[in-house]
């Protein structure tokens, strides 16, 4: 874990389990949070509400960041209201456009000016980026969350078009890039040597940092062991 130490890049774990989130809170190099309805309706919640109210009364010093689920732009606008409401450490997650393709541009202002503080989520373009970092109130904390996983799961290499939303982002102090949606520990680093400033990690991602630094001849040695292993415990043989 040595290695994160050194790096600019924050890390935000991934996810909707309250227990492990909460386990993560205790740990240092974990320094905010982030969800969505996919991983929550993966976990089991029943009730958005009832999980982010008992969630933010355990989290109140790293920033959380809580999605809008409505489609229509009036009712993202009531439910980002109250979602904000919520605690001061809440960022509200707005998609990039709705299902219609219809762009929340608009709305993104009108919260940002509002002193909303907004997560821009499901970014893929530099276009976006551009529209979007136009509408945040350099007054109000923001991040831009373009899903660089996704991006490179086209065969399309992220890290140019991170590099550049950097720069895009830069005039805008309290305007944050996230690295969202990566794929493999690497991108940690891609991510801070081009100075994203977030980077967000599912718990499976997570669960692979022990990794960090360990010796590539003893990694060579435990993947034999694992194949033998394996071919004994199923009986194979030739």
């Amino acid at each position: 874990m040595n290695s994160l130490s050194k790096l600019a890049v924050k890390i935000f774990a991934d996810g909707a389990d309250k227990k492990r989130m909460l386990e993560m809170h205790a740990t240092p190099y974990i320094k905010g949070f982030t969800t969505n309805p996919t991983l929550m309706r993966k976990a089991g919640i029943l009730n958005y509400r009832s999980f982010a109210r008992e969630l933010l009364s355990d989290v109140r010093d790293k920033p959380v960041c809580f999605e809008v689920l409505a489609d229509e732009l009036g009712e993202m606008e009531r439910q980002a209201l109250e979602i904000a409401a919520w605690a001061e450490n809440v960022y509200v997650k707005i998609p990039v456009t709705n299902t219609k393709r219809q762009d929340c541009a608009v709305l993104v202002k009108r919260l940002s000016d509002r002193r909303v503080k907004l997560n821009v989520t499901a970014v893929m373009t530099l276009a976006q980026v551009e529209q979007m970092s136009q509408m945040l109130n350099p007054r109000t904390a923001s991040f831009i969350s373009i899903f660089a996983g996704r991006i490179a799961d086209t065969g399309v290499d992220p890290v140019p078009l991170m590099r550049r939303a950097v720069a895009i982002l830069k005039p805008n102090s309290n305007a944050e890039l996230v690295w969202a949606s990566p794929r493999e520990i690497l991108n940690i680093f891609q991510a801070d040597e081009i100075g994203c400033q977030v980077i967000t990690l599912t718990d499976d991602i997570l669960k692979k940092l022990p990794l960090l630094d360990y010796d590539l001849a003893a990694y060579s040695l435990d993947t034999v062991k694992m194949f033998h292993d394996d071919a004994q415990a199923a009986g194979f043989s030739v």
